[in-house]
């Protein structure tokens, strides 16, 4: 059963992608050059529209090969030979020039990527910025960062990362490699490479040495070369568990570090006690910013049975103010789902909710024609037995269950494969503390949700992957 809110009105929005240059075809960043890949061109689409942004090259394995080489290069001759305090000063000339070009790179990325401006432009771009000043800092206090007093740099990183937060992923990775001493290869997703090959221009604006940074384009075999390439000395990858167990049995057996920060299906539990608009609002951050295209999104909802019907009632009250619409409009709240394959899967899970018996509410709306869109949707009824509550769905798709005790919180928001993040709403600071030791999550957030920072360090547990990528501990990945 599916029953609906008061309805929202998609928002067209005024013309600002003029702001930025759009070529029609982007090739490979190579030695510190744009060069053609010898593999098939596909094109990059706008989510919302569906239009063609551009045509982008794909990296077949001798391009792959060549960017290894040029990486090498550079690694050997120039970047690991270099101070730390020089590598610093790249580190913080990228750092300024992301900020000089920041309304450029949001509207870029949400252009190719389908996420609100306002989240571009207030979240994901001045964190970018904030790794790289971040990472700027450490350069050349690598002795401090408890590896030792005489670190070294691992040499290639091989990187690989997902398209939901694409620019954010990219300086994740970058920023603590190159401030290590390490050069790299990166491979951003199919589907929204432009910013990434925007930051290859960045780099060549910053003077980086040639070789330091290249960018290979492509699909999962460009990924795949990458990773199994022999003189790869690290890989780092962000996306799906599926993917990350293929590349844990592709390295294994070699001497290749390897960091993965996979999926999840993260608990936020809110007690009796908790400040419940301030619950709700955190709930709404937590499971529908970008799209619920979060691997770390609360998307089980874990409410203590003596506030359920209060909670629900202001929740579904909260979502009918939210503005689905153009990604460019600045009053947007919710903007397109990022492919035509991950809004099917949102699709074909949400079906599987129905048929299971759990009700479906959603906000009314009048979706566009053209693009990728779903509405923000809620399922209560839900059982830790339902494919809702177990499987990560990657979409605006909250789950509702839930729970009597503590003890029982805990049961239930442990009883998952998955152990990236959780959220904990209360008014007892000892409940905070308690329920943080007993849950089985890399980071746990108390009365907030989805909050990052470049000096804290983000990773999971069990299927959600291993290593830890931002803060000091961010920099052990790519030393020895």
């Amino acid at each position: 059963m599916t029953t609906q809110g008061t309805p929202f009105e998609y928002a067209p929005a005024p013309e600002s992608r003029s702001v930025v240059d759009i070529k029609p075809s982007y090739g490979l960043f190579v030695g510190g050059e744009f060069v053609d890949g010898h593999g098939t061109s596909f094109k990059t689409i706008s989510p919302a529209t569906e239009e063609v942004l551009a045509e982008v090259a794909e990296a077949d394995d001798a391009d792959v090969d060549a960017a290894v080489k040029a990486a090498r290069k550079a690694y050997d001759k120039v970047w690991s030979r270099m101070p730390g305090r020089e590598r610093a000063k790249y580190l913080y000339r990228i750092a300024r020039i992301i900020q000089e070009r920041s309304r450029e790179l949001a509207v870029l990325e949400s252009l190719d990527n389908g996420k609100p401006i306002k989240e571009s432009r207030d979240v994901d771009i001045p964190t970018v910025a904030a790794h790289f000043f971040y990472y700027a800092g450490w350069a050349d206090k690598l002795e401090h960062a408890g590896r030792g007093t005489d670190p070294r740099p691992l040499g290639v990183a091989g990187q690989v990362i997902p398209w939901n937060f694409p620019l954010l992923m990219l300086a994740w990775k970058i920023a603590p490699a190159l401030a290590c001493g390490n050069t790299v290869v990166l491979k951003p997703a199919e589907t929204t490479p432009l910013t990434a090959l925007l930051f290859a221009e960045i780099c060549q604006q910053a003077d980086l040495p040639p070789g330091v940074v290249n960018i290979v384009t492509g699909a999962g075999a460009t990924g795949q070369a990458l990773v199994a390439h022999p003189d790869v000395d690290k890989v780092a990858f962000t996306g799906s568990t599926e993917v990350g167990k293929a590349i844990a049995r592709t390295v294994a057996g070699t001497s290749k570090r390897v960091t993965l920060e996979l999926g999840g299906k993260a608990a936020n539990i809110v007690f009796d006690d908790a400040p419940i608009d301030q619950a709700v609002e955190g709930i709404v951050d937590g499971i529908f910013f970008n799209q619920g295209h979060v691997c770390c999104a609360g998307s089980r909802l874990l409410v203590q049975e003596s506030v359920y019907d209060d909670l629900l009632e202001r929740l579904k009250r909260r979502m009918s103010t939210l503005r689905m619409g153009d990604p460019l409009d600045k009053n947007t709240d919710i903007g397109a789902i990022n492919s035509g394959e991950q809004l099917k899967r949102i699709r074909e899970l949400s079906e599987v909710g129905d048929t299971e018996g759990a009700e479906r509410w959603e906000v009314a709306c009048d979706l566009p024609t053209q693009g990728f869109w779903f509405p923000p949707t809620i399922f209560t009824g839900v059982s830790q037995a339902h494919r809702i509550a177990r499987e990560e769905i990657f979409g605006p798709v909250l789950s509702v269950l839930t729970f009597r005790t503590p003890a029982e919180a805990v049961e239930k928001a442990n009883n998952t494969p998955y152990g990236l993040s959780a959220g904990v709403w209360t008014d007892k600071g000892s409940r905070i503390l308690a329920m943080a030791d007993r849950l089985r999550a890399g980071v746990v957030w108390a009365n907030t949700f989805n909050k990052f920072d470049p000096t804290s360090p983000f990773g999971g547990f069990k299927e959600s992957g291993y290593g830890r990528e931002g803060g000091r501990h961010g920099l052990e990945a790519y030393l020895k």
